[in-house]
């Protein structure tokens, strides 16, 4: 992040700079345009690719690693379709992490419980897990991320530290809760896609033929699709010796609060 920040801040000067130039000495004004639009497009860019950590610290592979290990996360459930997810983890004795949204939390409640007693993990996704998320208030997500670690914690005893912004989305507000709320923030290195591509073969390819040890797979528990392309993926994962970690262990942090 801190990074990021230096680019930022860079930015920001050689905007004000060429500014204060474009106007004493009359440099033309396409110089100002040309800094505003780069500005702007690398703003754009860190707000929708979680990777950058372009407002805060997002955790979204184990680096350095040559081991097979790697972490499945489902995102928006608990569903119906989330019973069938634990059924084939079970099977391939695999573990891994669900960011649950709380209202899903509070419509499937044994799912909730069922997801902690076979030894996974659960982490924040909001409540509402609203389009508009992007554009809330930090007093809104506040709320947004208090009601959903309530919730579980009224259900499976835990809070939560691990949150993952809807469609990925970070901006300055979301960076401001996630600090005060100490919560770390986790992405992934590999994205699915399996609510975009309707195909479960297209799917499993784009997980497999992307694979390496370390890396964080998207994926979400809510259609049979997933379920599909599960089955096999764990098939080639037990294959070829993968471990499958919960997040937490993969980056060795704290997924609950003590």
């Amino acid at each position: 992040m801190l990074k990021h920040r230096y680019i930022r801040l860079a930015f920001g000067f050689s905007l004000v700079v060429t500014g204060l130039l474009c106007y004493r000495y009359a440099y033309p004004i396409w110089w100002l345009v040309i800094c505003l639009l780069v500005f702007v497009g690398l703003t754009v860019w860190g707000v929708f690719d979680i990777r950058l950590s372009y407002f805060t610290t997002v955790r979204y592979k184990m680096k350095d690693v040559t081991a097979p290990i790697i972490a499945l996360t489902f995102d928006d459930g608990p569903t119906p379709y989330t019973a069938e997810v634990l059924d084939l983890l079970k099977k391939y004795d695999a573990k891994a992490t669900f960011f649950c949204i709380g209202k899903q939390v509070e419509a499937y409640p044994e799912l909730t419980k069922r997801i902690v007693q076979e030894g996974h993990l659960i982490g924040n996704h909001t409540f509402t897990h609203s389009n508009k998320t992007g554009f809330f208030s930090v007093e809104q997500l506040q709320h947004e991320l208090k009601m959903t670690n309530d919730c579980l914690a009224d259900k499976i005893g835990q809070r939560p530290k691990l949150f993952r912004p809807p469609f990925g989305v970070t901006n300055p507000s979301i960076a401001l809760v996630v600090k005060d709320m100490a919560m770390d923030t986790i992405g992934w290195s590999i994205r699915s896609l399996d609510t975009v591509i309707g195909d479960p073969i297209r799917v499993y390819k784009r997980i497999t033929s992307r694979l390496r040890p370390g890396d964080i797979v998207l994926m979400h528990d809510t259609s049979a699709l997933t379920v599909s392309v599960l089955n096999e993926l764990l098939k080639f994962l037990h294959h070829r010796k993968f471990q499958l970690l919960t997040v937490d262990n993969l980056l060795n942090v704290k997924g609950y609060e003590d």
